[in-house]
């Protein structure tokens, strides 16, 4: 089977499709990624074959940071990429708008890699669920409109689909936490599996981590790990960061890909790195202290890490709260009223041994899956189930 992975090219997105595409490709099928070209060492670090989204017309088409604004060139992008492969079916992220039109218009099967939590509508229960931010009825509502956009702008004219309730969910979506990060009672849609962490990332380079280990070792504070996500408009987290690491009993590793403008103070114990890797800096710290995007969640849990989360959009009020009922994570309010200094609520999480109890139970269970191996299993069932008649696909394949 010749499968096309179409994942946005954020590390985020980017290594769960690798980790699936490696173990697809060792199950004998043919992977290429369309991503964009600043993915390509990943890419080939995972031993995959690459096909940069600009030699398909789609420049910035795979950036997690303009997925509303991309999804036109998204779809000529990988509608001309799938064509060039002769994909039998897609594999993409999560709000990949682009691929799934495609996908539909090509008449191919597509998979598509979700977050740690369910983001859309549950199929039933739930009700009475929390929201945090935006309700999941209104996150559904706008998918489906963006969605409906991209096949206006593109002149695709409406259809009737062949997937069950919602495109966005494509034939099959695959779930990278744990069923207790969903709202109890609550029951996922029939094409929602999960299939756990989906973990892999480009190996350190051992020299960077020694500088790293040794800048921490002069200081001699415990370390926190911190990984930003995107604002969304709202509160930076500078000024909580500079609070909790000027003369306070912690360090700081920050994570700046997802920040766009680190403003570290003058006196703050904080270390800024750009690094395409995580995992051996979370295991140099105690707690991590997140915004509640999936990747952090998840690497940090794998690694029994207690998590301190202060969230602003997208899925981050989300995962937050999941991360709260589970037990696992303390709020960490940007508020410079916050009853709690900032430090405070870091070192109250590190001494919390129930905390880190149950970080390291939900991380066991977790890397007790075999999550490659799951994710493979699906892909290859959906292939099954969901191709198209011989006949149909030659003619999707082949018209302009």
């Amino acid at each position: 089977m010749r499968i096309l992975l179409c994942p946005l090219s954020d590390g985020g997105y980017l290594y769960p499709a690798l980790a699936a595409g490696r173990e697809l490709r060792r199950r004998g099928h043919h992977i290429s990624v369309l991503g964009r070209s600043t993915a390509g060492p990943a890419v080939a670090e995972a031993g995959l074959a690459f096909a940069p989204a600009e030699d398909f017309g789609g420049d910035g088409a795979f950036s997690a940071a303009r997925w509303g604004a991309t999804g036109v060139a998204q779809y000529r992008a990988t509608l001309r990429a799938a064509r060039a492969a002769d994909a039998d079916l897609l594999v993409t992220s999560v709000l990949c708008n682009g691929t799934l039109l495609a996908a539909e218009t090509l008449d191919l099967p597509v998979v598509v890699i979700g977050l740690a939590a369910h983001l859309w509508d549950y199929r039933t229960g739930g009700e009475g669920e929390p929201q945090y931010g935006r309700t999941r009825e209104n996150r559904t509502q706008e998918g489906h409109l963006l969605y409906a956009s991209v096949r206006e702008r593109a002149g695709q004219p409406a259809r009737t689909s062949r997937w069950r309730g919602s495109p966005l969910l494509g034939d099959a979506l695959l779930l990278r936490g744990a069923p207790e990060l969903e709202y109890p009672g609550a029951q996922l849609p029939e094409q929602v599996v999960h299939v756990g962490p989906l973990v892999w990332e480009p190996a350190h380079d051992p020299a960077e981590l020694d500088e790293i280990t040794r800048h921490l070792d002069r200081s001699g504070k415990p370390v926190v790990y911190v990984h930003l996500g995107r604002n969304f408009g709202g509160g930076s987290l500078w000024p909580t960061l500079n609070r909790a690491f000027t003369e306070g009993p912690f360090q700081a590793v920050v994570e700046q890909g997802r920040s766009t403008d680190p403003q570290p103070g003058p006196h703050a114990d904080i270390l800024l790195v750009r690094k395409p890797w995580m995992g051996p800096l979370i295991d140099l710290a105690g707690p991590v202290l997140a915004s509640g995007t999936s990747a952090p969640v998840l690497a940090s849990l794998l690694r029994g890490r207690p998590l301190a989360l202060s969230p602003n959009g997208s899925e981050q009020p989300l995962l937050t709260a999941a991360c709260l009922r589970a037990g696992v994570a303390v709020h960490l309010s940007a508020s410079r009223e916050h009853p709690a200094g900032p430090a405070r609520v870091l070192d109250a999480a590190w001494r919390d041994d129930g905390l880190r109890d149950r970080a390291r139970a939900l991380g066991r269970r977790l890397a007790a899956v075999d999550s490659a191996a799951l994710a493979a299993d699906v892909v290859e069932r959906t292939a099954r189930t969901s191709a198209p008649r011989k006949e149909d696909h030659a003619y999707a394949t082949s018209r302009p």
